[in-house]
């Protein structure tokens, strides 16, 4: 981190900011995270710690000074009217009151409404007009006595947010960095820990982001409570509102037939509901049918005027079962509202984020290292929605001619999306391409799959491509296929090897088994030793463990849920060798030889003979066994995410943890 850190501010001097300074300035104030960081990008950006304390100081005036908290409202206003005016930090909205033919304010804290505003502040900053907008202005108070007479007015006012980005200049500055360092500055920048994350984990946070650099796109997001599904659109960008799902309406949302106003769609990029789901949810059937007419062709009209806009869509609520219960008893789509829960309005969707692989938020996943500030970040992605990246696939790959055109239309957004976000600078080669095209693929089958399940006269569809340079043709299936798909389990004359997601019975007569290769993907579960290789441990005697990494604690438990499988595969009455192979160093040398010897005395009881050594020259990971078999392991017996600690399941139960991308591969010896 300390060398990212570095080569982030040698880059990006003046652009990024130490994300645990957020927490520090934050204090009881209830504004969003761009704000916070506007402010310490005046002060704070830079890695010059005796600048970043001053600054800190300086952001926490500012906002003792002239944030308006709610409680405070009169105290702010009791001064204005002493000095005549005071400059605030409050969320504005404008509305035009026609009968008296002036624009007027209302301040989401200090509470006051209907304050005159002047036509060029409005003609400057039109999204007054929608739902507010975070702003500093100096706020002033003229008494008189002349009758309706109003003493407050704006004397002048801001945005709080970054102009003037240099785009050129950022996508130079990207081939500085490495793929892994750039994708890791990203997730710094949303104020998240990499380290924490697998390269799938980061591509679902990242994902969060495409709304905001591409026009007119659907995401929807289901999964459990507590995973930040929503926080992303409320905090990282002034450019996105999040309102309630049970908030929506025609008029708040495209526009007021009394009036005339547009809604929210016509000023903001994106457009997210929050708690979504829920299906006692009441919704106004009308407001459907213009959201889809909306989602499909990018205009609503009002009587005989038709209004094109290019905000996107986002929905995001929890679901109300296990992946496995919906996909056994109903559709991943089965928590959304009655009116909602629409075969043509959710065609729409461009991607279904998989919520449920998204870990819930700890502290440790959090960051207090350099990332964007927001603001500027937001605008980059501003300024990138001008750019058309959904023809770029078409340079490598050619999908199915049996994908239809919305299908193609969806894929092409998310992967033109993730691509303007992690290459911005179009610099990639086609191994990175595929990796975007896979994951864009897969969000969108997750889409149709389900649409065939709630009304078969949906045709299936082949969801694969063809590499041009190659001709190799790709087939792409979800995670939760994979997981969840029926397998058979190893039984006596099978001619090839099976992996069930359920622990398999322990098989004592011979059976055959062909040598072969299991891949695991980033973030699947229902994967244990035994049902990766249990039945390869039969009948064995001698068994020797390969692996360099066998230190920290949860390593440790890995080892003796291994050796806890060995007991279980043996015969009662039998003894079997476990040897294992390691290296270590200073730091843990004295914890794991004592870690040792306490294993090699419990495992005698269980009539297993532990014995180890340790060899700073190994690299390779595998389990040899003296019944033949070699297990090749890519990442040793260290195949599974962190778990959330003693009071998560997933600590005990090894299918419910989330797995790390690695494969394995069984040879037949001699």
């Amino acid at each position: 981190m300390k060398t990212l850190n570095e080569k982030i501010n040698t880059h990006f001097a003046g652009k990024v900011v130490r994300k645990d300074l957020t927490k520090l300035v934050k204090g009881n104030a209830i504004v969003p995270t761009y704000v916070l960081e506007y402010l310490l990008g005046q002060y704070c950006a830079t890695d010059d710690e005796e600048t970043i304390i001053q600054g800190v100081e300086t952001v926490k005036t500012i906002i003792a000074k002239h944030f308006v908290h709610r409680e405070e409202s009169q105290i702010i206003k009791s001064m204005v009217r002493e000095k005549g005016s005071h400059r605030i930090i409050d969320k504005v909205a404008v509305q035009l009151n026609d009968r008296q033919d002036r624009y007027e304010a209302s301040f989401a804290n200090l509470g006051l409404t209907r304050i005159p505003i002047s036509d060029s502040i409005i003609k400057e900053h039109q999204k007054l007009l929608s739902s507010g907008v975070w702003c500093i202005l100096t706020l002033g108070y003229s008494p008189s006595e002349e009758r309706d007479h109003t003493p407050w007015f704006v004397e002048s006012l801001k945005p709080i947010q970054v102009s003037n980005v240099d785009i050129d200049e950022y996508k130079s500055t990207r081939k500085q960095f490495s793929k892994e360092e750039w994708i890791d500055m990203l997730m710094q920048s949303i104020g998240l820990n990499p380290t924490e994350f697998t390269f799938r984990s980061k591509l679902l946070q990242l994902t969060r982001l495409v709304p905001f650099v591409e026009n007119n796109y659907n995401l929807i997001e289901l999964g459990p409570k507590g995973t930040g599904k929503s926080h992303i659109y409320s905090e990282m960008s002034p450019h996105g509102i999040l309102i309630s799902g049970g908030e929506v309406s025609k008029a708040k949302l495209f526009v007021n037939n009394s009036s005339g106003e547009i809604g929210l769609v016509g000023y903001w990029d994106v457009v997210a509901y929050d708690e979504f789901a829920g299906k006692t949810k009441r919704v106004d059937r009308g407001l459907v049918d213009i959201m889809k007419n909306y989602m499909a062709n990018k205009s609503f009209s009002r009587g005989t005027q038709v209004y094109g806009a290019s905000a996107s869509m986002v929905f995001v609520g929890n679901t109300d079962h296990s992946v496995a219960y919906m996909l056994k008893h109903s559709d991943l789509f089965d928590a959304l509202p009655k009116d909602y829960y629409d075969t043509a309005f959710l065609d729409r969707m461009h991607a279904y984020l998989p919520g449920w692989e998204v870990q819930k938020l700890r502290n440790e996943m959090f960051t207090s290292e350099y990332g964007f500030i927001v603001d500027y970040l937001a605008e980059i992605l501003k300024n990138l929605r001008k750019e058309d990246r959904t023809h770029d696939y078409t340079k490598f790959f050619e999908l199915s001619s049996t994908i239809t055109t919305r299908d193609k239309t969806s894929i092409a957004k998310t992967y033109a999306g993730l691509i303007k976000v992690i290459y911005p600078d179009d610099a990639y080669s086609e191994l990175e391409a595929k990796e975007i095209l896979d994951f864009a693929i897969e969000n969108r089958k997750r889409v149709k799959d389900q649409l065939r399940k709630m009304d078969e006269t949906f045709e299936e569809v082949d969801f694969s491509y063809v590499s041009k340079s190659s001709g190799e043709s790709f087939d792409i299936e979800t995670l939760e296929e994979i997981q969840y798909k029926p397998k058979p389990v190893v039984s006596e004359g099978n001619e090839n090897q099976m992996v069930s997601n359920e622990s398999s019975p322990q098989i004592k007569d011979k059976i055959q088994l062909n040598p072969g290769q299991k891949i695991i993907r980033d973030n699947q579960t229902g994967i244990s030793y035994d049902n990766l290789f249990g039945a390869y441990l039969l009948n064995s005697s001698d068994i020797k463990v390969v692996d360099p990494y066998v230190r920290l604690p949860y390593q440790l438990r890995n080892l003796m849920e291994f050796a806890k499988l060995i007991a279980e595969k043996k015969e009662t009455d039998s003894e079997v060798k476990l040897h294992l192979v390691t290296s270590n160093n200073e730091d843990f040398i004295a914890n794991v030889k004592e870690a040792f010897d306490q294993m090699t005395y419990s495992l005698e009881s269980m009539g297993i003979i532990f014995s180890y050594e340790f060899d700073d020259y190994i690299h390779d990971r595998s389990i040899t066994s003296d019944n033949g078999w070699k297990i090749i392991l890519g990442r040793g017996l260290d195949i599974w995410q962190k778990t959330g600690g003693w009071y998560d399941i997933s600590e005990y139960v090894q299918e419910q943890r989330i797995c790390k991308a690695c494969e394995i591969t069984f040879v037949k010896e001699g």
